[in-house]
């Protein structure tokens, strides 16, 4: 593979990669440890790291855990109701094992090119600078996306726990600015710790959803009078736009993979990282799936989007209480990678980027205005839960979280070694198979995402942009 690499790399200059390569030839081999004899840390992406300047060096799983576990397990009851259960249970765990490889891949693919920091460097390494700029567009604008759903879902949180108190806008600019303001923390490492806090939200909220509904006579949603019945279905018949809307859902709870690239640049042992996404992918998968089951079979037909609002009024108050550090941590987690991202590119092959001088704070400060204002236009402009989810998860989730990571491995092991044996030909077919499998539904759920967000404007079900209205009905 080395002929590949050196026709591939030549020239770079996509955030500084060449210096950066030049870096890493000097870099101790056990990351983290002073390599200059000065208490300078040699990194092969963040160059010399001197004593006073920030620290890029973290622990993955907790991060990994925050970045998928949040707003995509909200949607899940909601696509198990049109998919049915064990279609829903089939989707989750298969999207599961293609999102798992590709997480894997980009562990490896950083091992073998320590220069690499974000999927923009792998697409100027893969296709040059048109890749470079298409692939680093689409994760900035994936996480900005995100980051707005974020927004969203906090609003519907104040909205929900103060009973519509002020316009839902100013809940929203509220939110933004708390996100903004703790996603300025310089580095992942001094923010990690609130990985911890956010989980433990999320998580107490959809359990205390779940005990709810097992506990409540009837969802919030259910008819006040007359008669009803929860119907759920093993396996229900969607139409194609509803099934693929919902299969796009679930591909939105694992589209955390751009994040993976800069995660491992900050890990103090990248080594450790297919460990950590073992672990990670089997928690969240298991979370997802129970929690997931346990609302839909308790709900049916009546669970709300976000699902949080799916128990009568006042489980749904301690919810979204529960639920709104796990919402802001996740918010601070993606405003700080889309922000460092572009926070990098301005400030590649200078010393401002490790150093903490007043260009230093002055860029980064502003990458952080830039990204949650774009992030809450997002979030005025389609201000539907489950319609935002699925465009995202559609559009940007499979592109950078599928059919890159699939392309990524076989350029990588063309020629490898083993090229030839059985191995090697089973895996080529599984990442073809599943790099196709990520256009299809990027080409099927953008459409049915349209459409989908086209009718509801119809009915009325999608509320103007920047509209005071209140959202914390369970539209």
């Amino acid at each position: 593979m080395s002929d590949i690499h050196t026709t591939h790399s030549a020239d770079r200059d996509s955030y500084s990669l060449a210096d950066r390569a030049e870096v890493g030839k000097l870099s101790d081999p056990e990351v983290g440890k002073p390599a200059l004899g000065n208490g300078t840390v040699v990194d092969a992406v963040w160059g010399n790291i001197e004593g006073d300047g920030p620290n890029y060096r973290i622990k993955a799983t907790v991060l990994q855990l925050k970045t998928q576990v949040g707003l995509g397990i909200l949607g899940l009851p909601a696509a198990f109701n049109i998919l049915g259960l064990v279609p829903g249970i089939i989707v989750i765990v298969a999207v599961a094992l293609i999102v798992g490889w590709s997480d894997y891949v980009v562990g490896i693919f950083k091992l073998n090119h320590p220069e690499v920091y974000t999927v923009a460097d792998v697409g100027y390494m893969l296709f040059g600078v048109w890749g470079r700029e298409i692939l680093g567009f689409a994760f900035w604008l994936q996480i900005v996306a995100v980051t707005g759903a974020s927004f969203l879902s906090m609003s519907v949180a104040f909205n929900t726990i103060t009973e519509h108190a002020t316009c839902t806008v100013v809940w929203a600019i509220l939110a933004m600015v708390i996100i903004a303001s703790l996603a300025s923390i310089q580095t992942l490492s001094r923010i990690s710790w609130l990985g911890w806090i956010g989980l433990a939200s999320i998580m107490s909220s959809v359990i205390t959803l779940m005990v709810a509904l097992g506990a409540a006579d009837k969802p919030s949603l259910a008819p006040a009078t007359g008669d009803w019945a929860i119907e759920t279905t093993i396996a229900a018949s969607p139409s194609f736009i509803d099934a693929i809307n919902a299969v796009c859902i679930i591909i939105f709870s694992y589209a955390g993979t751009p994040n993976y690239f800069s995660i491992v640049g900050e890990m103090r042992e990248p080594k450790d990282f297919t460990k950590s996404v073992i672990v990670g992918q089997t928690l969240m998968t298991t979370v997802y799936l129970i929690v997931a089951s346990v609302v839909y079979h308790y709900a049916g037909q009546y669970i709300a989007s976000p699902a949080l609002g799916t128990a009568g009024s006042t489980i749904k108050k301690v919810c979204y209480g529960l639920a709104l550090p796990g919402l802001a941590v996740g918010g601070l987690i993606l405003v700080h990678t889309a922000a460092k991202y572009v926070f990098v590119r301005v400030l590649r092959k200078s010393t401002h980027l490790s150093k903490n001088t007043p260009v230093h704070y002055l860029v980064w400060y502003a990458c952080i205005a830039v990204t949650s204002i774009l992030a809450f236009i997002i979030a005025e402009a389609i201000p539907v839960f489950n319609d935002l989810l699925s465009l995202i998860g559609a559009l940007l989730g499979t592109l950078i979280c599928i059919q890159t990571e699939t392309y990524m491995w076989v350029w990588d092991n063309w020629r490898a070694p083993n090229r030839g044996s059985t191995k090697w030909y089973c895996l080529i077919v599984m990442n073809v198979i599943f790099h196709f499998i990520g256009w299809f539904i990027l080409v099927a759920g953008t459409y049915a995402s349209i459409v989908t967000i086209n009718n509801d404007s119809k009915n009325g079900i999608l509320s103007k942009p920047f509209s005071c209205a209140d959202n914390s009905g369970g539209s």
